[in-house]
């Protein structure tokens, strides 16, 4: 027998946020990120014609919101992309449905207006482009935002005939030098109303939950940690939009400065060369910017390691950007590994039999 959800799945017109039903879904598993954007995948069996008809008016792919509470909090939100109708050899229908994050929105909307900011804080020029997605008709999907400066000034000229997505503009803006963390969270308020948040954190993401502490072993059933030099590079050169005007000519692209890390090559290190391409900018401080920006990640690639818990009061999506405590003692670690880490990702397995219900959290090792 399939253990009983510990979920609730509301699903609501997307642009009104009006509940449409409350289907019972089966073998939930969802994740969420901090610079990626999270999704949720499950099954709702169709045992009838009254749960089928209930379904047809709730599950309309790209119109409708999910919300996924557990008890009164709400864990999670974003918006049905993907229905998909099943039936066994036994003629049982089951609705598979994938779901993608509030953010999943701001990639399938274009710009179509030339914007230019000069001297604007960054997180204002992201609100701008919040706003114009959500002020031309048919595109307000009720996402807020608080007014918080970065204390960081851009010039930015985003051009209508690139046709970039919303998404892709905001991802750009925040990889450059000096730039910023963002995601769409979903709570419910002190009111009870359910609310999709804009968060901006420069230059990452950090929440105030109560620092927790996981031992393996011990709580922590099982960790992966990566040691990946796939994408090491300590000599860099970016590329930027075509500066001919000349037709006549072969066109060649802006070229950021070209980085190498003296000191690696000094210490022992091989050369490692990497390129990043901005077709789209046209400035060469603002190429500049983003080169020294990918240097840097290139350098030191960033470790993610995983550590699998069991799900219980203190694991939840709250913790994204928290601050956790790891003690790890094994063949590996003799000496004890004991440092912080922020939580970057979650990714809840529902139970299965014989199996509890567990979570896997993402941690950025610290610099």
């Amino acid at each position: 027998m399939r253990p009983a959800s510990p979920y609730r799945l509301l699903f609501c017109d997307l642009r009104s946020d009006q509940v449409l039903d409350a289907l019972p879904v089966q073998g939930v598993a969802l994740d969420d990120y901090i610079g990626k954007t999270g999704r949720l995948t499950g099954n709702v069996p169709i045992p009838n014609r009254q749960i089928a008809d209930r379904a047809r008016r709730a599950l309309m792919p790209g119109r409708t919101a999910v919300w996924v509470e557990r008890g009164r909090e709400i864990w999670w939100g974003g918006i049905l992309w993907t229905l998909q109708l099943a039936s066994d050899p036994r003629g049982f229908l089951t609705a598979q449905i994938q779901c993608g994050g509030w953010e999943s929105y701001l990639y399938r909307r274009l710009l179509y207006d030339s914007q230019v900011a000069q001297g604007v804080d960054q997180f204002d020029i992201v609100r701008d482009l919040v706003d114009y997605v959500q002020s031309t008709p048919g595109g307000d999907i009720g996402i807020t935002y608080d007014t918080e400066p970065s204390g960081v000034t851009r010039d930015r000229e985003f051009s209508r005939y690139d046709l970039p997505t919303i998404g892709e503009l905001v991802d750009q803006l925040a990889a450059v030098e000096r730039g910023f963390e963002w995601r769409i969270a979903s709570y419910r308020d002190a009111d009870g109303r359910r609310v999709k948040r804009l968060q901006l954190g420069h230059p990452v993401i950090r929440a105030g939950a109560a620092e927790i502490v996981l031992d393996h072993p011990g709580p922590v059933l099982t960790y992966t940690w990566p040691h990946d030099a796939s994408g090491l590079a300590n000599a860099w050169q970016s590329r930027g939009a075509s500066i001919n005007s000349n037709q006549a000519t072969d066109s060649v692209p802006l070229m950021s400065e070209r980085l190498v890390a003296d000191d690696d090559i000094a210490a022992g290190w091989p050369r490692l060369d990497g390129s990043s391409d901005y077709t789209t900018v046209e400035q060469a401080d603002t190429l500049d910017a983003h080169a020294r920006a990918d240097w840097t990640a290139a350098r030191r690639p960033v470790q993610i390691p995983e550590v699998e818990v069991l799900l219980g009061d203190n694991v939840s999506p709250a913790l994204l950007g928290a601050t956790v405590r790891l003690r790890i003692r094994d063949l590996w670690h003799p000496d004890v590994l004991d440092a912080r880490y922020r939580v970057v990702g979650l990714s809840i397995s529902p139970p299965e039999r014989g199996r509890p219900e567990t979570a896997k959290l993402y941690l950025e090792v610290p610099e």
